[in-house]
């Protein structure tokens, strides 16, 4: 889907009326079946969808779903996210799901999913009441992001539990089961487990993709995960990817939708598209010739609802493709009701046509928005997420350290520690305030020592902007809505055009046309001639949507929400009185307005004052890494090492690398604590750094988790969701989808640390390993017990976990996770842990694809992480008799 970043964005259509029904309906409406609450769901929303046109038909078929007064239908916007939180404003910002995964806590995720769907449904009832407009308030989130992060050098891996199938399994079964509740009825709200499927990079190339896949590599890596969350959690749509596996557009894929998700795992909920993959259908995979075709063969095969970015396609209404999709014979009506019956029972099932007494979750108090309960669980994750890669024994920090220096980009930064697909909390806690309310008697002294990723530019000279006729200043120009991002006009009104000297608009400037205005857009252009030639990082500074382009070249974007202005750069060569052309364009919402054109000059060379203070400090915490600006989703990048989104190198950036290796160079000891979405090839750091922190993107609690960990009041106990390896030279090609060689179930070298890793403040050990001894056959559990001790001095967490080796059959992975517990010890404490193997989870994939639980010996490992490393384990064999084939 189109990027989003800690922000609400607006649309041009209306948004909901959701439970307002009975205001505006007909008399006669309420005695119809389809409002008839004692008949099911299903049964309802085929009465509903009987009673329209082709013409009404049609124009429910997008996210922008338009409303039919006639029928007391209202209008309904589908396109909501909740990735890890709920994309709006005032709410709660749980850590970016790569760091969820490193907390191996199912069960957290589960409670956090809960806390998510409270939150989304206070903001669908607050956004009811304030008649607002746009995306992000309606009930359908699409989450959670279920790809497998099978290369380092995707941008969108963040989004992901990594990169394996089991773990993703589990995390995102807890995701839909707490995100959907338990009523019997009704929804709490409805998740979306994305993009399905075979969908993990590169993201230039996304919309006209298409990726050659095994058998065996979808079954076994791919599409496991999407399984569980619909077979187990019992999710209520699942949005289909844009590139094509095997020949055909994964929104019109016959085997992803009709043999796998419809048939064998007995699907009944509705598939949305990803934003414009219809589209692509026959624009870009040229699968069919015309856009009603595209759009006829995507419903034909299990697409129900179209996420368009825009309101209009090619020029025409997007409804206009179903339309003539039917007329023209490519599709059959009914083929098209049957989409339709799955999206009417979707919105029933969320009580959008009953009264609200009758609903539950309509009675949530609006207390709970934000609550310190939810602030604490995100403050519990984000510690769970901590893992420790190395200690030297620094850490934890001794009390009677005195002077502390803090170098690097991203200490005193809030929106990097949010990632993407993030909403907009009330407080954000940054490294730096996490570390003075940590160390209170300690002298913390912060110099950044390098400009990259800072965002301190000053304002481009007035002296230097010239209008397209050559006038001093930019020519702006004002218009309706908001201008630019998913779901906006593609063609605004303009509602005011006038020369201005600079972008320098805030609240208290704005033009009175638009003063008033909850969203407006606006747009600068002309020409800047700089004074000097050189490297310069231009940008801005602004909140809401805001997007730079330097001679029709994207420089820059970001979708800034919240109170406090985003601030973002990208690199530009500018040669002395040669002029550039400039195009800023803007979007706001409730006239919480703030655009700023920005620049400085490049120079990535490490400050002295930063290699000064560590000089004079008794330990040095360097904060290095990347951040969603870097990383994510098609999106314009100018550093070396970055493309489109993704990373053509899995190095920390050289600019922090020289920062460290200077600071580290004056002997004090020294910290780094990394901020990332992706593993990070930090090689040099390993061998040199006393200690690393790998802090992710950890939520707005995030600052304060890893001052707690620093100090020792979190024991760390988080554990590598991915393989970090020593560089790209140890990958195969990115666009290559076979798994031979990727991910730490098939990768054959020595990575930098193994999937699972995690270092604590305690030490464990594993013991009176209980397996069966006697051959079992085929098709039936297992179960497994051990002792698990605490051997340290302190208490702290353990991740147990369960991996498996298999027969000697092609297509058997080296060794897999198949099983995990997060439990609590004090120093000396001991507990026996239990697991249960499903047949599922002592299967494997043969060559040619088939699931199948294999006849022979098998080896199990219980221990704190992967089997040979350096992780204490207990191990075991047994024995299956027979062969088992299981159910795909």
């Amino acid at each position: 889907m189109k990027r989003i970043t800690g922000c609400v964005l607006v649309c041009a259509g209306v948004l909901f009326s959701g439970s307002t029904l009975q205001s505006a309906a007909a008399q006669d409406s309420a005695t119809l079946p389809y409002m008839n609450s004692r008949l099911s769901a299903e049964q309802r929303a085929t009465d509903l969808v009987h009673r329209m046109t082709l013409e009404e038909k049609a124009t429910q078929m997008q996210n922008n779903s338009a409303a039919v007064p006639r029928l007391n239908i209202p209008a309904y916007q589908w396109w909501s996210e909740a990735l890890h939180g709920v994309i709006n404003e005032g709410v709660t910002e749980y850590p970016e799901p790569i760091g969820l995964a490193a907390t191996f806590d199912a069960p957290g995720i589960h409670t956090m999913a809960a806390q998510i769907g409270i939150e989304g449904r206070i903001k669908h009832v607050q956004n009811l009441r304030e008649g607002h407009t746009g995306i992000m308030g309606g009930l359908d989130f699409w989450s959670p992001n279920l790809n497998i992060f099978r290369d380092p050098r995707w941008g969108r891996g963040q989004e992901t539990y990594g990169e394996d199938p089991y773990l993703t399994s589990r995390m995102g079964v807890a995701y839909v089961t707490g995100l959907q509740g338990n009523d019997p009825k009704y929804y709490l709200a409805i998740a979306t487990p994305k993009h399905y499927a075979v969908h993990s990079g590169p993201e230039p190339t996304r919309h006209f993709a298409d990726v050659d896949v095994s058998k065996h590599d979808e079954v076994d890596t791919y599409e496991p995960a999407f399984r569980a969350a619909i077979v187990e959690g019992k999710a209520g749509s699942i949005m289909c990817a844009y590139n094509a596996i095997n020949g055909e557009p994964a929104c019109a894929n016959q085997y992803l939708l009709q043999d796998q998700l419809r048939g064998k795992w007995g699907f009944q909920g509705y598939v949305v598209s990803d934003c414009d993959a219809v589209r692509d259908v026959a624009a870009n995979h040229r699968y069919r010739a015309s856009q009603a075709q595209g759009a006829a063969i995507s419903v034909i095969r299990g697409m129900d609802n179209e996420c368009v970015t825009f309101t209009s396609r090619f020029g025409d209404p997007v409804e206009k493709a179903y339309i003539d999709a039917v007329q023209q014979g490519y599709l059959p009506e009914s083929t098209l009701d049957t989409a339709l019956i799955r999206l009417f029972t979707a919105r029933i099932r969320l009580g959008m046509f009953d009264p609200p007494d009758m609903v539950p979750y309509t009675k949530i108090d609006e207390k709970e928005l934000d609550s310190a309960e939810h602030r604490q669980h995100a403050r519990k994750l984000a510690n769970e997420s901590m893992v420790l890669l190395k200690n030297d024994g620094l850490l934890p920090l001794k009390p009677e350290i005195r002077k502390i220096a803090v170098v690097g980009p991203l200490a005193d930064q809030t929106q990097p520690l949010i990632g993407n697909y993030a909403g907009q909390p009330t407080h954000i806690v940054s490294i730096m305030d996490g570390l003075k309310a940590e160390f209170p008697n300690a002298a913390i002294t912060y110099v950044p020592g390098t400009q990259f990723l800072r965002t301190d530019g000053t304002p481009v000279p007035d002296s230097l902007l010239t209008t397209p006729d050559g006038k001093p200043g930019l020519k702006a120009d004002y218009n309706e809505g908001m201008r630019g991002g998913p779901g906006s006009e593609t063609k605004p009104v303009q509602i005011l055009s006038r020369t201005e000297p600079n972008v320098k608009l805030t609240k208290e400037n704005l033009p009175s046309q638009v003063a008033e205005k909850k969203t407006f857009g606006a747009q600068w252009s002309g020409f800047l001639t700089p004074n000097e030639s050189g490297d310069f990082l231009l940008g801005i500074r602004c909140k809401g949507f805001c997007r730079l382009a330097v001679d029709d070249k994207q420089v820059t974007l970001t979708y800034g929400g919240g109170n406090e202005p985003v601030s973002q750069a990208g690199r530009v060569h500018l040669e002395k009185g040669r002029k550039v052309a400039l195009e800023f364009t803007y979007g706001a919402r409730n006239g919480n307005a703030q655009a700023e054109l920005i620049w400085t000059r490049a120079n990535n060379v490490p400050s002295p004052e930063a290699i000064a203070a560590a000089r004079n400090a008794d330990v040095v915490i360097a904060v290095a890494g990347i951040t969603s600006q870097l990383e994510g989703e098609e999106m314009p990048v100018s550093e070396p090492g970055f493309l489109g989104g993704d990373r053509t190198s899995i190095d920390l950036p050289r600019p922090e690398e020289d920062l460290v290796e200077a600071v580290a160079a004056t002997g004090k000891p020294l910290v780094v604590v990394l901020m990332n979405g992706s593993a990070l090839a930090v090689n040099w750091i390993n061998q040199h750094a006393d200690a690393i922190v790998e802090a992710w993107y950890p939520g707005e609690e995030g600052g304060a988790a890893v001052a707690e960990t620093l100090s020792g009041k979190n024991n760390p106990a988080g554990r590598l969701p991915v393989t970090f390896y020593t560089g790209v030279d140890q990958l195969p090609n990115f666009e290559d989808y076979g798994m031979a060689n990727r991910t730490y179930r098939y990768f054959s070298g020595k990575p930098l640390y193994p999937f699972g890793y995690g270092l604590s403040y305690t030490k464990f050990s594993y013991s009176d390993l209980s397996i069966p001894t006697s051959a079992i056959a085929a098709g039936q559990p297992l179960s497994a017990d051990v002792t698990v001790t605490n051997t340290g001095k302190a208490a702290g967490d353990e991740v147990v976990q369960l991996y498996l080796r298999f027969p000697q059959v092609k297509g058997a992975p080296r060794v897999a996770l198949r099983g995990f517990q997060r439990i609590h010890l004090e120093a000396g404490a001991s507990r026996q842990v239990h697991f249960d193997l499903k047949p599922r989870d002592l299967g494997m994939v043969t060559e040619d694809g088939d699931p199948i639980i294999a006849q022979g010996d098998y080896t199990i490992s219980i221990g704190g992480g992967q089997p040979e490393t350096t992780a204490p384990v207990a191990t075991g064999h047994f024995h299956i008799d027979g062969q088992y084939a299981l159910p795909e």
